[in-house]
């Protein structure tokens, strides 16, 4: 909790330009409560991972180094995805985890050919926008 408290307040303290606040009480509230959704949905993605590495053979397993990146990167697609529509996170999904074209997106959808590829490329923007931030 006082982790939560401190996160908060340093993410005040670090904006380049705060709001005008008629509710302070309401707007730390409402850092802190993406602060909490954060904090858990990184715990589900930690588990996941966990998971993942259970399952792979020893000798295949990464360093501890290579797992923490790993992690942080699952976290920032994570990010990513949530920001996009659902209707283009599931384009990029299909095309990217179950290997389908944009026609076959298209066709799942119930979309034009050329909407499924403007699905599709603006994931793939947000991807790499997010590649050019870190």
């Amino acid at each position: 909790m006082a982790d939560i408290a401190q996160d908060t307040f340093v993410r005040v303290l670090t904006r380049q330009q705060l709001p005008s606040l008629d509710a302070p009480r309401s707007y730390l509230a409402a850092i802190a409560r993406g602060l909490v959704i954060d904090h858990w949905r990184r715990r589900e993605l930690e588990l996941a991972w966990l998971e993942t590495l259970a399952s792979w053979p020893e000798p295949e397993a990464p360093s501890p180094e290579a797992r923490l990146l790993f992690l942080e990167a699952l976290v920032e697609i994570d990010r990513m995805l949530d920001v996009l529509k659902p209707v283009v996170r599931t384009a990029f999904l299909l095309a990217q985890l179950d290997g389908l074209t944009c026609a076959e997106i298209a066709q799942r959808l119930g979309v034009s050919l050329a909407t499924a590829e403007r699905y599709v490329a603006k994931a793939l923007r947000a991807c790499y926008a997010l590649r050019f931030e870190a």
